[in-house]
């Protein structure tokens, strides 16, 4: 089964106009019950910087993943201490298990270090090397190349790079570039350059797609190149976008003193970046103090979520209480539902948004303190507190939240 791997980064800002977006996705072993692969990824605030690693560990299954979990934290910690990159090779080797059949220690690395100011480091031993899109057209950058003098038949390449807005950066595990392997379309696997070729067609098409689609799309198309559709390794891929931040106002419940109404009605109006609204009463006083109007959308029909409505200049109103319960459960499990509903919507722009401002009005609503309805079904402020901490802890997104 698939998995959208649950650490998704939005970093913070860079000279007050760039985020740093990464996103990852994963295919397991056909066969296998846990990824070979892993990937980490962590900000550090006081620092400005931005550290994710991808680690293939040698085979498959619970032995690969031991391996390739232990190198990702090794690797992380060593990063987020500065120390010296031969010399943390060195003591991850030395840590690693021995294969009894090999009878090496093994698991491969590719590591991004982005500070927020522009300037990234890259360091990869063993992986499939790492590609660099700038506009609309793969970089060649020149790196350097290390040898421990324990470990001489390991080779650590570093590259830096002065990045700029809309450049992306991919990591990839050899089950990307080998996928297909033996096949006759494939004799080589799909190849590195048949990756890149693949980018470069999906960016064109979209020149402003969120990593975690691209992410997704590289492993998707890796897994068509396999026989029966059925991965013949671990196949797992992180992209890293330089760009803009987006921003998401998400109002829900309205104002605790009616006199605020016209305020709350404000934030939309001045607000620079997409607006969802969640609940019907919230709805009912945007529609009401900006002078709107507010239509059922029929298309977003689910028999367990309501519907979502249409109304001019807001890109999403939903349903309160329910669909805000929904989009936790999903953030946590994962989506389930179809595109349309309510609930899928909201987590979709939730997740391709980089700084989110929660308004939450805090006047109780009578209907939610129903015992007849389900003991999950928190109050606003209870479920909308697990939500906006969970996109901080789990996807590391920049949540500002506001009580009226």
């Amino acid at each position: 089964q698939r998995r959208k791997v649950d650490q998704i980064v939005r970093g913070q800002t860079m000279n007050n106009s760039l985020f740093i977006d990464i996103g990852a996705y994963q295919k397991q072993k056909d066969g296998e019950d846990c990824f070979g692969d892993t990937i980490y990824s962590k900000k550090i605030p006081e620092e400005r910087r931005v550290i994710s690693v991808l680690s293939d560990g040698l085979g498959s299954g619970v032995k690969a993943n031991i391996l390739s979990s232990m190198t990702t934290r090794m690797a992380m910690k060593f990063m987020e201490d500065n120390t010296d990159l031969l010399r943390s090779s060195e003591i991850m080797m030395d840590a690693l298990p021995i294969c009894q059949i090999r009878k090496i220690s093994y698991a491969t690395f590719s590591i991004v270090d982005s500070e927020l100011e522009g300037k990234t480091r890259i360091f990869e031993m063993d992986n499939p090397r790492y590609i660099f899109i700038r506009g609309n057209k793969q970089l060649a950058i020149k790196g350097r190349e290390f040898s421990s003098p324990k470990w001489k038949e390991r080779t650590i390449g570093v590259s830096q790079i002065t990045t700029q807005p809309e450049d992306r950066i991919i990591l990839m595990s050899d089950g990307v570039t080998q996928a297909g392997l033996g096949n006759k379309k494939y004799p080589l696997g799909w190849g590195r350059q048949g990756c890149i070729d693949f980018v470069l067609k999906e960016i064109e098409k979209d020149p402003y797609m969120s990593s975690q689609t691209l992410a997704q799309k590289i492993v998707e198309e890796a897994l068509t190149k396999e026989i029966d559709h059925k991965a013949g390794d671990d196949i797992s891929c992180v992209c890293i976008y330089f760009r803009t931040p987006r921003k998401l106002l998400v109002l829900t419940g309205p104002p605790f003193d009616e006199d605020k109404d016209r305020e709350f009605a404000e934030l939309v109006s001045t607000y620079d970046g997409k607006i969802a609204i969640c609940g019907g009463t919230t709805a009912n006083i945007i529609e009401r103090e900006l002078c709107l109007k507010c239509e059922i959308d029929k298309t977003s029909f689910d028999v367990n979520i309501p519907m979502a409505s249409l109304m001019e200049g807001i890109d999403l109103v939903t349903e309160g209480i329910l669909t805000l319960t929904d989009v936790y459960r999903m953030l946590k499990e994962g989506i389930d539902r179809k595109p349309n509903v309510a609930s899928v919507r909201l987590v979709n722009l939730l997740l391709g948004s980089d700084r989110i401002d929660f308004v939450v009005g805090t006047k109780i609503n009578v209907a939610h303190q129903d015992p007849s309805l389900p003991m999950e079904l928190e109050i606003r402020r209870n479920i909308v507190k697990k939500i906006f901490r969970l996109l901080q802890s789990q996807y590391l997104k920049e949540i500002s939240v506001r009580y009226l």
